[in-house]
């Protein structure tokens, strides 16, 4: 072994210290505020997931995993049915992102609960009753997988991920479900290091998917896969690629970084940055809207614009142009003109696209992507009217700013640092009310409180493994027909 290729020692090794604070990790020391943040950003999760098992999408990836996978004992959510837990873990995770109403990270983007809620939920159904998993081991499990897919997002560079063209969460999502699923399993550290490895050699996940592919819905899905699958092959002691955050030559920060744009390209240190100490989770935030995270931001500027000149905002047939400019991420994500027709996740991936929706209609509600109103000419009239550009002053930034100009030569402007979501992030009141509201009609009302109590009470429920699946497994109603 060459000097280029060994791994670091011991003592500076970074996926070491990883694995070693993750075997040590316990419910005594998950801070109380932390704990309850888990259990809200779970419901947001499992709300999206629930919405999103009877979209179209969902049913056809449902029929083509059930038709080559057996049966097992993991929940199908929404379908009355069981998977063996990588299947139900890649399943379940793309009904989560199926309608891109989930959480994100606000630096280091990954929609954190599709990778991790699917991978866990798998992998305790698949232990139970034989383990007995209680709530806070459940808890503790999902609070390591949100710390650690941030971690590995920030040293990889955060946004500049989707800049250079990944599907950053993807990429970051595999380590983050292996560290969740070792954890929930009970691991020691030397086989966490073992599933990080493999779970990392896994990571996939390329942003031409948001055009026009129904496959961006299943990115994160894979991830989930990825850690649950490794982190099982490292429980029956199938080694895996030690210091995966350390190596140079084949190293995941090293490899998955070579298109980065500027030096250095990659930050080891962030891996293990004041672990136990900054929780990564409290920068997760869940979204009002069904888009992709960096049109929210547009989004609000119209609705402020809307707000301060509602007259002129009404008559959107005289505008002539709408200027929006944003960060450089923001802007290779979501910039690009959309070509007729859109489906729904170029749609939702798309900025021009979202400014329609607002000015036309006033609001963004699921409904507007239901298949007799996504091709609307009202809305091609406005998205012909969009320019977006980059803008220096706020790069790494969530910053944008609308401008719009009128027929009669008035322009009229606004720019807001953070999107609502962002800044302020939603409390976890207005969380509880999205859950409500994306899950009615979607399930039974008494359905929605069983299933309010046991994550909100998690902590306290003898059974939470077996109430969830119950709860979660009974069929779905598709609200978007």
């Amino acid at each position: 072994m060459t000097a280029h290729s060994a791994p670091a020692t011991s003592a500076t090794s970074a996926t070491r210290t990883l694995a070693t604070w993750l075997e040590d990790l316990s419910p005594a020391t998950v801070p109380e505020a932390i704990r309850t943040r888990a259990k809200y950003l779970m419901l947001d999760g499992l709300g999206c997931a629930l919405l999103g098992s009877r979209l179209p999408w969902s049913v056809k990836a449902h029929d083509a995993i059930t038709a080559i996978e057996g049966t097992g004992k993991c929940t199908v959510i929404g379908w009355n049915e069981t998977l063996p837990p990588n299947a139900a873990a890649l399943l379940n995770s793309t009904f989560l992102q199926g309608f891109d109403l989930d959480d994100v990270h606000v630096e280091a983007p990954i929609h954190a609960s599709s990778v991790i809620l699917p991978a866990v939920l798998a992998a305790a159904q698949q232990e139970h009753p034989t383990q007995r998993i209680t709530g806070p081991d459940f808890l503790t499990a999902m609070v390591a997988g949100y710390e650690v897919g941030p971690r590995v997002g920030h040293a990889l560079g955060g946004s500049h991920m989707l800049t250079i063209g990944w599907h950053s969460g993807a990429i970051f999502g595999p380590a983050a479900s292996a560290a969740a699923v070792s954890k929930l399993l009970g691991l020691p550290a030397d086989q966490i290091e073992d599933a990080l490895g493999m779970a990392c050699t896994q990571a996939c996940g390329l942003m031409s998917a948001q055009f026009e592919s129904m496959v961006k819905r299943m990115q994160h899905g894979f991830a989930a896969r990825s850690g649950v699958l490794a982190s099982y092959l490292a429980r029956q002691g199938f080694t895996g690629i030690k210091e995966i955050f350390d190596r140079s030559y084949g190293g995941f920060l090293q490899m998955f970084t070579l298109g980065a744009e500027k030096e250095p390209r990659y930050f080891p240190e962030e891996v293990c940055k004041n672990l136990g100490e900054t929780w990564q989770m409290e920068k997760i935030r869940q979204k009002p809207y069904a888009l992709m995270a960096g049109t929210h931001c547009t989004v609000d500027c119209i609705r402020e614009l809307q707000r301060l000149y509602p007259e002129r905002m009404a008559g959107w047939a005289k505008i002539v142009k709408i200027e929006a400019e944003m960060a450089r991420a923001a802007m290779k994500k979501g910039g690009w003109a959309p070509q007729k027709p859109a489906t729904v996740t170029a749609a939702q991936m798309c900025v021009p696209y979202a400014v329609a929706l607002q000015v036309v209609d006033g609001e963004i509600v699921p409904g507007q992507f239901a298949p007799g109103k996504l091709n609307r000419e009202e809305l091609w009239e406005v998205i012909a009217k969009v320019e977006c550009r980059e803008v220096d002053e706020f790069d790494y930034s969530w910053a944008q700013r609308v401008r719009i100009t009128f027929e009669d030569g008035e322009v009229i402007e606004t720019m807001l640092k953070a999107p609502r979501g962002v800044n302020p992030e939603l409390s976890n009141a207005e969380v509880l009310e999205k859950w409500r509201a994306v899950t009615r009609g979607v399930i039974s009302e008494e359905r929605q409180r069983a299933i309010e109590a046991v994550v909100l009470q998690m902590e306290e429920v003898d059974d939470v493994v077996g109430q969830l699946g119950a709860l979660l497994g009974p069929e779905t109603v598709n609200v978007l027909q």
